[in-house]
């Protein structure tokens, strides 16, 4: 394997990964060391040298929101682009200059703000030439346009990451970012695909009737679960579509909230926020039926801001009939950061980072394009 950039051939890659995800609350940076040896067995993955959250200010994160909603107009989010490069910039510097060290590559996935697979269309903002220009070192950006290109999902693109960190014993992985992604290696196959909405509704909830920005630890979702509105709720034709697929805020958004807003406002605020975590639990298990039974021994691995919502995992348990292993593995929200980090040593390596069966693309391909130094 010959790399694409001039990378070291004498010591590991350091790769920066940098993910601001569905939750839209912020940029993720991992700087991860990787073995470009190793990815012909399947581990590349040595070590995580460094992470840092860096939260939206309050205005920068309305003004994503207002994208994800379709209500900024061209002018606005061209200067968006650029306002989360400078953010991204910044991350990256700070986690450069807390650590001493200088990555040899970067991958950015940038903030979706609209996502369309039925359409063949995905757009994520964030300005790559800024962020070359502030890392010094190659930057791989736009990485699931790619597979779109070739009649898939453009997502999810982590589960050949997962399986490149988790081995070959079979497990499940939950991940409850912004949109719920299901993965499932039983040591043959992989299949993958977004459950459903996890934290962007609660996030909007707490956002709308809390006046935080998120409910800490789920503290809110304390009430009973209005069962007639779940099932409601679960009849949306996401639910009905057969994998691939994939999902975003265009769909469980603001405007699903904001439509659903007065008959949940005919609830106290601890039912309202109860029946919205049942909401991603019982997505999850349906949709984890269409697996079966994991193998035995599978280990049920959950990562993401969601993990961190009580009731949400207490939902997940009650409805999946399982037991959850929360992953920590990583910091709490370093986790899609390093496996973009990955794929984006792949892509320096010139190695496929969908997989077909998973999006639905008609082959394997190169993602992203590349920006010089």
């Amino acid at each position: 394997m010959r790399p694409l950039p001039p990378l070291p051939a004498d010591r590991p890659w350091r790769v920066l990964g940098l993910m601001s995800g569905t939750s839209a609350d912020g940029v993720d940076a991992a700087l991860v060391e990787v073995d470009p040896r190793r990815f012909q067995e399947g581990r590349p993955f040595l070590s995580l040298l460094g992470h840092r959250a860096s939260p939206y200010p309050a205005p920068l994160r309305a003004q994503v929101l207002a994208a994800a909603g379709g209500s900024l107009d061209p002018g606005a989010l061209c200067i968006l682009q650029r306002r989360l490069g400078d953010h991204h910039a910044a991350a990256a510097r700070a986690l450069g200059a807390s650590l001493g060290l200088r990555p040899d590559l970067a991958a950015l996935h940038g903030q979706t703000v609209q996502h369309h697979p039925a359409e063949g269309a995905t757009l994520q903002l964030a300005d790559p030439y800024v962020l070359v220009e502030a890392v010094g070192c190659p930057v791989v950006w736009d990485l699931r346009r790619r597979d779109m290109a070739l009649g898939g999902q453009g997502a999810p693109l982590v589960p050949l990451a997962e399986r490149w960190l988790h081995g070959s014993d079979p497990w499940w992985a939950l991940n409850l970012g912004g949109i719920a992604n299901l993965t499932a290696w039983d040591g043959r196959h992989l299949r993958a695909w977004d459950a459903g909405p996890a934290m962007s509704l609660l996030d909007l909830a707490a956002e709308r009737w809390l006046g935080c920005p998120f409910d800490p630890g789920g503290a809110a979702a304390s009430g009973r679960v209005s069962e007639t509105r779940l099932a409601r709720w679960l009849d949306h034709p996401y639910f009905r579509l057969e994998p691939p697929k994939s999902t975003g805020r265009e769909t469980f958004g603001r405007a699903w909230l904001d439509a659903e807003a007065p008959d949940l406002e005919a609830l106290p605020l601890e039912d309202r926020m109860a029946t919205l975590a049942a909401f991603t639990a019982e997505a999850v298990a349906r949709e984890a039926g269409r697996l079966g039974r994991p193998p035995a021994g599978a280990r049920l691995l959950v990562s993401g801001g969601g993990a961190r919502h009580r009731r949400l995992w207490q939902e997940l348990e009650r409805r999946l009939g399982l037991p959850l292993e929360d992953d920590a593995t990583f910091p709490a929200g370093a986790r899609e950061a390093v496996s973009w980090a990955l794929l984006g040593a792949a892509s320096a390596l010139g190695l496929p980072g969908n997989l077909p069966e998973v999006t639905g693309a008609s082959r394997p391909a190169v993602l992203g394009s590349w920006v010089w130094p």
